[in-house]
């Protein structure tokens, strides 16, 4: 894969690509593994000084796919797709990388699409992860610098996700609010996560989109990333998820897995220089159980 600059200070290569989000193990890559950097057309080294207005031009190698990866294939739904980012809508279900208890995740699925689309570049770089029963948009990179570049958005928190989720609970749930409470392990679980002083720091904003009586449709987003955070924000608060038997949620309503959509992805395509939104419409199982609390509300 190559990508082109055009030098605009009198510094060495690896100053000048490391504005460029190239990493010194990137370099390293493409010294030991077959790439190489170019200036002006002529093969240099990463401590070449550059003059204003010099052509950079890096060739990184392709990257193998993982062996211990295996390919599964399955229809994917794509939402979008370029060289250097691929954005999926993943069902309930189906879980983002392979563990002991599952093998059938998204990775093994995007590994076997890259395989059959002949891509030279065959790694599954996931960018954001979705639980097993989260339903919604997730990112990859499809090769190792894109992975970078997206890094570094998620370091500085650019990345933007908003998640559909219906809750149920007593009493009045504010039509918008800020829940910011801290989130720690479960002393009794390795799983389970709760709010607890001395836990990292949970910041979640929330919007009411509908309500029919103790359940809501609401619109969030997450200001930071804590495993589980949406799940034991608003079990906090006394209104868990539809679904999440794990932190108090109703299994009768008409919905049996964590009733959590990843609706809308921004980020920011530094290869074609645009801010790419991308959107997916509400899950069909949210859908049932709204149509039906509509319609025992029409009947009353």
């Amino acid at each position: 894969m190559r990508f082109e600059f055009i030098a605009d200070e009198h510094v060495k290569i690896k100053t000048f690509l490391k504005k460029h989000e190239v990493s010194k193990s990137l370099l390293a890559k493409i010294k030991f593994r077959g790439g190489a950097i170019l200036v002006n057309g002529v093969e240099q080294n990463a401590t070449y000084l550059l003059d204003i207005g010099d052509e950079v031009t890096i060739h990184i190698p392709a990257e193998l796919g993982f062996e211990t990866l295996e390919a599964v294939r399955k229809k994917l739904i794509l939402v979008y797709e370029d060289d250097h980012f691929l954005v999926l809508d993943k069902p309930a279900g189906v879980a983002s990388i392979p563990s002991v208890n599952h093998s059938n995740t998204m990775a093994n699925f995007v590994k076997a699409y890259y395989i059959d689309q002949g891509y030279e570049n065959q790694q599954v770089h996931i960018v954001t992860r979705l639980d097993r029963d989260t339903s919604g948009l997730m990112l990859f990179a499809k090769h190792g610098y894109a992975h970078a570049r997206l890094d570094k958005q998620l370091q500085k928190k650019t990345i933007a996700k908003r998640y559909f989720a219906l809750i149920k609970g007593e009493g009045e749930l504010e039509r918008e609010g800020e829940i910011i409470a801290p989130i720690a392990r479960d002393e009794d679980s390795i799983i389970t996560r709760r709010v607890a002083k001395g836990g990292k720091y949970a910041h979640t904003s929330y919007k009411v989109l509908a309500s029919f009586g103790k359940i809501h449709l609401v619109d969030i987003q997450l200001h930071t990333g804590r495993t589980h955070q949406i799940r034991v924000h608003f079990s906090h608060i006394g209104f868990p998820l539809l679904g999440d038997d794990l932190y108090g949620g109703s299994m009768e309503d008409g919905i049996t897995r964590q009733a959590l959509h990843c609706h809308s992805l921004t980020f920011y395509n530094a290869f074609s220089e645009k801010e790419l939104h991308l959107e997916s419409p509400i899950p069909s199982d949210f859908q049932s159980v709204i149509d039906s609390l509509v319609n025992i509300k029409g009947d009353k």
